[in-house]
C-alpha cells in the first residue's frame, strides 16, 4: 500500500486564519498499512493561492521528523495566504504521493496594522459603570467601491462580542474574544466574511457586553470594573477589491450606539432580556430608528494584540431534557440528565410582557434547585416576550451557568419539553483520548472526568463553571495536565494560558512568583504569598505539554518564567537551610478529612508537600536546561534537586523508611518523587502506604497533591492490587462514591453531596471541578497501558497492569502521528493484549508476568499471556511490596 499524508498542520491551529507566527511550523500524519513503516525523508512544497510552487524545501531532507517542522521558507508578513503540501519517503526510499495543500493566513502582525481604535458608546447614552450594563449594539454602514475579492475582519473586544455584517452574525464562535491577562494581552480573531457582503449599502455591526473586563469578578461579592468602567471594540474590515487595491473600515467616530433588548447580560447573574425592545434591522442597510447616539474612540490597549493560538469557545452539542420534575414547593424543572456548562434555547409563546425566569443549578437538595453552592452567583436569566404570535425562540448572548437542572418559573401555558434545549459550551477542543472497561461505573467515572473538562476548559481552564469564581487557579491544571492533554487536544488553549500566566509573573514586583490566578484577578490585599503546585504551574503545565505534543518550542517561549520561579524556589531552599520553609502552604488542599470550614487542614504538613514538589520541579528543570542546551543550568538544578532530596530525608524520613506525616499523600509524594534514599526505606514506606490505605478501609485519603499520584506509588510499591482495590471502592469518600450518587462530572469534594442526600455545608462545594479527575491518567497508563515514552508520542509504551474484578480495558489517543491504542481481555487464565501502534512510531511493549520489555513497530499487535492470574479479590495485605522475585513472586 502507497503510503498517504494528510494536510499539514501549521503549528496547533484547528483553522490556520488568522495566525500570529511568521514561520509556523508544520506537522503531518502518514496513512498506511505497512507495518513498522518509518519515514526516512520529506519533502515540503509551499504554493500560493493559485496553486503554484513559490518555495518549500528544495528537494527531500533526510528526517523521521513530521511533527512541528521548521518552516521552509521565509517570514510571513501580515495578510498572508500561503499553501503547504508535503511527500515522504519510507525507509525503502519508495516516495509517497504528495498530500492535499492545507492553507494557512497570517493575520495583523505588527502594531503598526491597525488603523482602527477601540470604541466605547457616549456616556450621553446614559450607561452607569458602577451597575450591570446592558448589552451595546454598535453599527457603521459602508460602500465597497468596487468588486470585492475578498473581506476578512478582525475583531476583539475589551470585554465581549458577536460581530455581524448585513444581519448575519459572524463565525459561529461565542464570547470573543474570551479571557486574557488585558493589560499585557489582548487576542484578536480573524474572520471570512467575503460571502457576507452584498452589493450597494453593507452594514457591520457588533453587539457588546462586559464580560471579564468590567463585569463583575471574583468571591465574596466580587468587585466590578477589574480592568476598566466600561467595554469597547475594536475591530477592523478589510476589503480587498479585484483590481488589487485595498480598503479599510475600522472602529471609529463614524459609528453609532444604542442599547437593546439585553438590559444585562452577566457571567455569574445570568441575562435580563426584554424582546420589546429589540431593533429589528439593526444591522441591516435601511433606516434604524430613533436611539442612536455617537461613540466615543479610545486610545489603543496597552497590552500586545495577538492572534490566537487556540480555538475559540463554541457551541458543541445540546442536550434534551430526561425528565420533568415537580418539585415540592410546585416548580417545574427540568432535568438534563448530564451537569454541564452553557446556558438554555427556548422556543416560546405567549401574551406580551410575560417574563419567563430560567433558574439553574447542578444539584437537588431536598427536591429543590441547590442554590447554596452558588453562593453570589444569581445564575439567572429572565426573558420577557415581545408577543410574536409565530413563537419566540431566545438563547443568552453573553452569560453560561453550570447547571443540570433548570427551573422555569412562568412559562405561558404548559410547557412542551422538547422546547427548551440545554446548549453546551466549551473551547472547541478536538476529543483524542477514550477509555473503557468491563466496569460501568469505571465507565463512568472516566466520563465524568471528560465532562468536568469540557465544562471548566472554557477559553481558560477554570476552577469551576458555577458559582461566583470561575477563576483560572493554577493548581488544579497543574495537577490535571496530563490527563487533559490526553483527553483533547489543548494544546493551542494551554499555550495561550501559559503565556499569560508568564505575563502576569514577570510584570509582578518580584518578577518571579507566578499569581495563584490567571488572569490574575484576585483582590488587592488576597493573600500572595507562594504556594507549592500553585506556583509550580510554571513548570508543570509547561512539561506536561512537552511531554504529550513534543513541542520544545514551548519550553523555550516558558524558559523565563519556568527559570524565573525555579531560581525564586532555589532560594527558598537556600534561605531555608535545604528546604523551603513557609508559615502556610495550600498544601494537600481538600484532604477529605478536612473540616467542611477549613479546606487546607490536610493530615500531610504544607512543608512537605511543598519540598516534595520542590525537588520534582528541580529534576523537571534540569531536564529542559539540558533540552534547551543550557548545561550550565542543568547541573545547577540538579544540584538543587539533590540537596532537596538530602534534606527532605533527614527532615521528614526515618532511618527506617517512615514519614513525618504518616498519610497516603505524604507516602505516595516520597515513592513517586524519589525521595527515599535507601531500598529498604522505599520497600518500608510502600509497606506502610499498603498498610494505611488497607486501615483507612480502601477510602481515598488525598487531595490536590496526593490524588493524582496515590495509584501510581501503589503500583509502584508492588501492590497494584491495593490500588485497583482502593479505585473501585464506593464508599465515601472515594472515586465511584459520587458516581453511586448520580455524579455525572467530578466534584470538587470528595462528598460535595453527603450520603443523606445533603450538600456539604462548606462554602466550596461544586460538582464540577476537575482536579481529582487527574486519576485518569492512570486510567490510561496502568489500567489499560497507554502512555507515551518519549516526548510527543514519538514512542509509545503498552505496559498493562490487570487487575481487580476488571475483565477487560481499553484505551486510545490520536496522538500527533496517528492514532494510538491499547488494550487488553481476559478469559479464564489467558490474557490478550492488543496494540496499536502509529506510523513513524515504535513501542515498548511489557506484558504482565513479567517477562523482559521488547519494542515493536507500527501496526497492529496481538500477545496472548496464558496461565494469567491476578490475586484474589479483595487482595491480602502485601508482607515485601519491594521483595525481589526469589523472595515473594510480583504480585499483579
Amino acid at each position: 500500500m502507497r503510503a498517504k499524508v494528510t494536510a499539514p498542520v501549521f503549528e496547533h491551529h484547528r483553522e490556520p486564519l488568522g495566525i500570529g507566527e511568521p514561520r509556523p511550523r508544520l506537522s503531518w500524519r502518514t496513512e498506511t498499512g505497512v507495518p513498522g513503516w518509518r519515514q526516512s525523508a520529506y519533502e515540503i512544497a509551499l504554493v500560493d493561492a493559485a496553486g503554484a510552487v513559490v518555495g518549500g524545501t528544495a528537494g527531500p531532507v533526510r528526517s523521521d521528523a513530521s511533527v512541528l517542522v521548521p518552516w521552509p521558507g521565509p517570514d510571513l508578513p501580515s495578510r498572508t495566504r500561503v499553501g503547504a503540501r508535503v511527500r515522504v519517503w519510507d525507509a525503502q526510499g519508495r516516495v509517497s504521493a504528495w498530500s492535499p495543500v492545507a492553507y494557512a493566513e497570517t493575520g495583523l502582525l505588527e502594531r503598526a496594522d491597525w488603523t482602527a481604535r477601540p470604541i466605547a458608546p457616549h456616556p450621553d447614552l446614559g450607561i452607569a459603570p458602577d451597575r450591570p450594563q446592558p448589552v451595546v449594539l454598535l453599527r457603521r454602514s459602508f460602500r465597497p467601491r468596487g468588486t470585492v475579492g475578498s473581506a476578512r475582519l478582525h475583531v476583539t473586544a475589551l470585554g465581549v462580542c458577536r460581530p455581524e455584517l448585513n444581519g448575519r452574525p459572524v463565525g459561529a464562535d461565542v464570547l470573543t474574544p474570551g479571557w486574557s491577562s488585558y493589560h499585557h494581552r489582548l487576542r484578536y480573531f480573524s474572520y471570512d466574511v467575503t460571502e457576507h457582503l452584498v452589493e450597494g449599502e453593507n452594514v457591520l455591526g457588533a453587539q457588546l457586553g462586559e464580560g471579564w473586563y468590567s463585569g463583575r469578578l471574583g468571591f465574596h461579592g466580587g468587585r466590578r470594573g477589574v480592568y476598566g468602567d466600561r467595554p469597547a471594540l475594536l475591530a477592523q474590515l478589510e476589503l480587498r477589491y479585484a483590481d488589487g487595491s485595498r480598503e479599510t473600515v475600522p472602529t471609529d467616530g463614524q459609528w453609532r450606539a444604542a442599547t437593546g433588548p439585553a438590559l444585562r447580560s452577566e457571567l455569574y447573574d445570568g441575562e435580563e432580556y426584554d424582546a420589546r425592545l429589540e431593533r429589528r434591522g439593526w444591522c441591516t442597510p435601511g433606516p434604524v430608528g430613533e436611539g442612536w447616539g455617537p461613540v466615543i474612540e479610545l486610545d489603543m490597549p496597552r497590552g500586545e494584540l495577538v492572534a490566537p493560538t487556540g480555538p475559540p469557545v463554541r457551541r458543541t452539542e445540546t442536550l434534551q431534557p430526561v425528565r420533568v420534575l415537580t418539585t415540592p414547593s410546585g416548580r417545574t424543572v427540568l432535568d438534563f440528565g448530564q451537569n454541564l456548562v452553557g446556558r438554555l434555547r427556548v422556543r416560546v409563546r405567549g401574551e406580551a410582557g410575560r417574563t419567563v425566569t430560567l433558574r439553574h443549578a447542578e444539584v437537588l437538595e431536598h427536591g429543590e434547585l441547590a442554590l447554596r453552592p452558588l453562593r453570589r452567583a444569581e445564575a439567572t436569566d429572565r426573558y420577557t416576550l415581545n408577543g410574536d404570535p409565530e413563537g419566540e425562540t431566545y438563547e443568552p448572548l453573553f452569560t453560561f451557568h453550570g447547571f443540570r437542572y433548570a427551573q422555569i418559573d412562568d412559562w405561558p401555558g404548559e410547557l412542551n419539553p422538547g422546547d427548551v434545549q440545554a446548549v453546551v459550551l466549551h473551547t472547541d477542543m478536538e476529543r483524542t483520548g477514550w477509555f473503557e472497561c468491563s466496569d460501568p461505573l469505571l465507565g463512568r467515572l472516566h466520563a465524568n472526568i471528560v465532562w468536568s473538562m469540557r465544562g471548566n476548559f472554557l477559553d481558560l481552564p477554570t476552577d469551576c463553571p458555577q458559582r461566583d469564581e470561575r477563576l483560572g487557579w493554577t493548581g488544579d491544571i497543574a495537577v490535571f495536565a496530563p490527563t487533559a492533554a490526553f483527553l483533547h487536544d489543548c494544546s493551542g488553549m494551554l499555550t495561550s494560558w501559559l503565556r499569560d500566566l508568564a505575563a502576569e509573573q514577570l510584570a509582578r514586583p518580584d518578577g518571579a512568583i507566578p499569581p495563584l490566578v490567571v488572569p490574575d484577578a484576585l483582590p488587592a490585599g488576597f493573600p500572595d504569598e507562594p504556594h507549592a503546585i500553585w506556583a509550580d504551574s510554571a513548570v508543570l503545565v509547561p512539561w506536561a505539554l512537552y511531554r504529550a505534543f513534543g513541542d520544545r518550542g514551548l519550553l523555550r517561549t516558558q524558559w523565563e518564567s519556568m527559570s524565573a520561579w525555579a531560581d525564586e524556589l532555589e532560594r527558598y531552599v537556600r534561605d531555608g537551610g535545604g528546604l523551603w520553609r513557609a508559615e502556610f502552604q495550600l498544601g494537600d488542599w481538600l484532604d477529605p478529612a478536612a473540616p467542611p470550614d477549613r479546606p487546607g487542614d490536610a493530615r500531610t504538613h504544607g512543608d512537605l508537600v511543598a519540598n516534595a514538589y520542590a525537588a520534582r520541579v528541580a529534576d523537571i528543570m534540569a531536564d529542559v536546561a539540558a533540552l534547551l542546551d543550557e548545561p550550565e543550568h542543568a547541573e545547577r538544578y540538579a544540584r538543587l534537586a539533590a540537596r532537596v532530596r538530602t534534606a527532605f530525608a533527614g527532615e521528614f524520613v526515618t532511618p527506617a523508611g517512615l514519614l513525618a506525616s504518616d498519610a497516603q499523600t505524604a507516602y505516595a509524594l516520597a515513592l513517586r518523587f524519589a525521595l527515599l534514599p535507601t531500598r529498604e526505606q522505599r520497600e518500608r514506606a510502600g509497606r506502610r502506604l499498603v498498610e494505611i490505605v488497607r486501615r483507612a478501609g480502601f477510602r481515598i485519603a488525598t487531595g490536590f497533591a496526593g490524588t493524582p499520584l496515590i495509584c501510581d506509588a501503589l503500583t509502584e510499591a508492588g501492590a497494584p492490587e491495593i490500588a485497583y482495590r482502593m479505585l473501585l471502592e464506593t464508599g465515601c469518600p472515594s472515586w465511584l462514591y459520587p458516581v453511586t450518587r448520580g455524579a455525572t462530572t467530578v466534584w470538587e469534594r470528595w462528598d460535595s453531596l453527603l450520603p443523606d442526600g445533603t450538600v456539604n455545608p462548606g462554602e466550596m462545594t461544586s460538582f464540577n471541578h476537575y482536579a481529582l479527575g487527574a486519576v485518569a491518567d492512570w486510567l490510561h497508563r496502568s489500567v489499560a497501558g497507554l502512555g507515551e515514552a518519549g516526548p510527543g508520542w514519538k514512542r509509545l509504551r503498552v505496559a498493562p497492569v490487570p487487575g481487580g474484578t476488571l475483565t477487560r480495558a481499553y484505551a486510545a489517543h490520536l496522538t500527533p502521528y496517528g492514532r494510538a491504542e491499547a488494550g487488553w481481555e481476559r478469559h479464564g487464565d489467558t490474557l490478550t493484549v492488543t496494540a496499536v501502534v502509529p506510523p513513524n512510531t515504535t513501542a515498548v511493549i511489557q506484558l504482565p508476568g513479567g517477562e523482559p520489555a521488547f519494542e515493536v513497530g507500527s501496526g497492529r499487535h496481538t500477545f496472548t499471556v496464558r496461565g494469567f492470574t491476578t490475586p484474589a479479590w479483595p487482595p491480602r495485605a502485601l508482607r515485601h511490596p519491594f521483595s525481589s522475585p526469589e523472595e515473594e513472586p510480583a504480585t499483579g
